[in-house]
């Protein structure tokens, strides 16, 4: 979850959201609390565009991954950020007016839950969060059980603190890693109050290994799925074990987000104490989720060592990320899922908008909305919100090619009730929003699958002999964004290196190994098309007659046409009535649904005109719904529906190879060679263990 503070006296929150808690206010109707008030309360701002989103999320408040296109959460601690929030002009909804009341709750329907149930819907049965030491002991017990399906692991890197990261590989001949198969990487907990992500993680190793489920044989023959219930260990531990307080303050370790680290920024009186007792309490570390290199030091990460999205002293510095870039650099990952709490959301490079989508946007999209259907999420680019920098997926992806995603689990919090932040989310029982569907399992389960599709990874096939090792490696530099520099101030970007490297023991004979494309995504371009045909020229949207009531609703009918007639890229509706912008005595509100009721574009802010878009629009009829919000009684609206073309593709051409070499078991290379190979394709290396030059073949 991406949140945004400043300063060391500011505290960072929870924003442990409960359904169906909502209370409304404005700006200028909004409690008014005493300069003593430090009640935590979480608020949706109005911001319908990514751009206005973007803009709250830059006033340095604790802003939250949960948006849509009426807002964005924000959690607001006591008077101070009230004020904050008021002078900049934004208004907003009061969704929870307590947290630290909502917090006590939670924990109290855990204990209920627990004792009121033996076992629980999930493959293990769990009725309660896991401890540190839980997820090791079990990992550990399931190695023992499954000798030949699971291999344990130990990530190469000790945390901050000098604790090993384990996880588990399973797989049918689990302990011989070079086997070629495509490879499904679950993880959990790179921030550590988000307790949900780790027990998801937990639960499908379960799955594949003891649910019974007829999928289960096939995916162990063919992939390998590596779970890391853990990455940021230090931090969960200290969450996981801290008495809660609920007053999410700076000594409320249980919300602690970061790692352990303490940054050569922070001033000489935060810097002794242990790292769940200082003065600093929770809030010294890194977000590790924003230190990963990709992308690292733009928009969307702090540069202040005390904000929770603090994002390291250097691009990969914390030693927990570079566990993970070490692990996903050594192995074919060929699908990722990375889990965090909370937003109901799948989320997918790229990160920062100004990126461009990716050269594999279609595929990319589609594979989303295949977890989409069975957790019930909202599908979106991570940009969709507001952008962010240095996160897992934007390294993984365009750099290594293996798709990578974010799934932000539930709507209730960081670790909301078990029953339901868990055990329902994961098993797709109400009143998670992938009830009847699957939840996450299924998604996990799709995940899986589509690790193994030869379709969306490359493919190399040939003959080796027994008692060789095959190896493809590539070494390149990238760069950072360009690095934001406090005070906002923009720095030149920062070169980092990466070095892939996986290798395949032949065992005699044929062999297919499936890996990710030669050519980065980051190399080939980004996602586009040409127009075929005109765009569809502008049209009026018709406005019914008369004036509905504030907060009631009018209804028009349009009509989008296509191809071969007209090729429309995106469609904009603008709205605008007589008046200033903004407008404080009239709002109108607008909203657009395809025909099968869909909501595909809205306008919802206080600008006068309103204006709603929505890329490469299906043809077919659409419903433009026009709310009164506030006071439009005698300034009645217009519309006009525009189109612009598509915008064409970047394709640069530039193709990189693998570097394919094998060796004896003396270590003495017997032959080399570059491969090209791209998502989709298979090719045919013939004997690459012969030094004499063989001729590769696509199939």
């Amino acid at each position: 979850m991406r949140i945004t503070r400043v300063g060391p006296g500011v505290v960072s929150a929870v924003a442990l959201v409960a359904a169906g808690l909502a209370g409304v206010g404005v700006a200028t109707a909004a409690p008014q609390p005493s300069a003593q008030d430090d009640t935590v309360q979480i608020v949706t701002v109005h911001a319908s565009t990514q751009k206005e989103r973007s803009a709250v999320d830059a006033l340095g408040l604790d802003t939250t991954e949960h948006a849509d296109e009426h807002g964005v959460d924000v959690v607001l601690h006591g008077a101070a950020d009230v004020a904050r929030l008021r002078a900049s002009g934004k208004t907003w909804t009061v969704k929870v007016a307590d947290l630290g009341a909502v917090s006590r709750e939670n924990a109290a329907k855990d204990e209920a839950y627990a004792a009121s149930v033996a076992s629980s819907a999930l493959p293990s049965g769990r009725t309660s969060y896991r401890h540190l030491a839980d997820y090791n002991a079990e990992m550990q017990a399931l190695a023992a059980k499954h000798p030949t399906r699971v291999r344990p692991l130990t990530l190469e890197n000790r945390s901050v603190l000098g604790k090993p990261v384990h996880g588990i590989e399973i797989t049918d001949g689990a302990s011989k890693v070079d086997d070629g198969k495509p490879v499904f990487l679950i993880m959990g907990a790179h921030h550590a109050r988000e307790w949900p992500s780790s027990e998801h993680a937990m639960e499908f190793a379960y799955d594949l290994l003891e649910s019974g489920d007829s999928r289960n044989a096939g995916l162990l023959a063919g992939m390998r799925t590596i779970v890391v219930p853990v990455v940021n260990v230090d931090g969960f531990e200290i969450s996981r074990k801290a008495a809660p307080i609920g007053n999410f303050g700076t000594f409320d370790y249980e919300m602690k987000r970061k790692n352990c680290f303490i940054s050569a920024k922070t001033p000489a009186a935060y810097q002794p104490g242990p790292c769940d007792a200082n003065l600093a309490g929770r809030l010294r570390g890194t977000d590790p989720n924003r230190n990963y290199p990709g992308f690292w030091g733009g928009p969307g990460a702090s540069t202040s060592w005390s904000s929770d999205t603090y994002r390291g002293d250097a691009p990969g510095s914390e030693p927990e990320v570079d566990n993970i870039r070490k692990l996903v650099s050594g192995r074919q990952v060929t699908a990722l899922i990375t889990n965090h709490t909370y937003s109901n959301l799948v989320l997918r490079p790229p990160s920062i908008a100004s990126t461009g989508f990716s050269p594999d946007e279609v595929k990319y999209r589609a594979l989303g909305a295949q977890f989409a259907e069975h957790n019930g999420y909202a599908n979106i680019p991570s940009f969709g919100l507001y952008d962010t920098s240095g996160s897992t997926e934007d390294w993984s992806y365009w750099n290594t090619g293996g798709f990578g995603f974010t799934f932000e689990i539930g709507t209730e919090g960081f670790h909301p009730p078990y029953e339901t932040g868990v055990v329902a989310e994961y098993a797709g029982l109400a009143p998670a929003a992938g009830a009847g569907l699957g939840g996450n399992r299924e998604a996990y389960y799709t995940a899986a699958a589509a690790a193994m599709d030869p379709s969306m990874h490359s493919t190399i096939q040939g003959v080796a002999p027994a008692n060789t090792r095959l190896t493809i490696r590539k070494t390149y530099q990238s760069m950072t964004s360009p690095v934001i520099q406090p005070g906002g101030a923009v720095g030149d970007p920062i070169p980092y290196t990466d070095v892939l490297t996986s290798s395949l023991e032949s065992r005699g004979g044929a062999f297919s190994w499936a890996v990710n494309p030669s050519t980065r995504p980051v190399v080939t371009g980004r996602y586009g098309r040409d127009p075929v045909a005109p765009t569809q020229p502008s049209a009026p949207v018709a406005n019914p007659a008369g004036i509905p009531a504030v907060g009631a609703s009018e209804f028009s009918n349009v009509t989008i046409q296509g191809l071969p007639t007209y090729d429309n890229g995106k469609v904009v509706f603008t709205f605008g009535w007589e008046g200033p912008n903004p407008d404080p005595g009239t709002d109108w509100d607008f909203y657009i649904y395809d025909s099968a009721g869909n909501q595909v574009a809205s306008a919802a802010t206080l600008a006068n005109p309103e204006v709603a878009a929505s890329l490469d629009p299906v043809p077919g009829g659409y419903r433009v719904e026009a709310v009164n919000y506030g006071g439009g009684a005698d300034a009645d609206w217009t519309g006009t529906m525009s189109f612009e073309p598509p915008t064409p593709a970047i394709v640069t051409g530039v193709k990189e190879t693998w570097n394919l070499t094998c060796e004896n078991k003396q270590g003495k290379v017997l032959g080399s060679r570059s491969i090209v190979v791209d998502r989709g394709q298979s090719v045919n290396v013939g004997n690459p263990c012969n030094r004499a030059k063989v001729t590769s073949s696509n199939e």
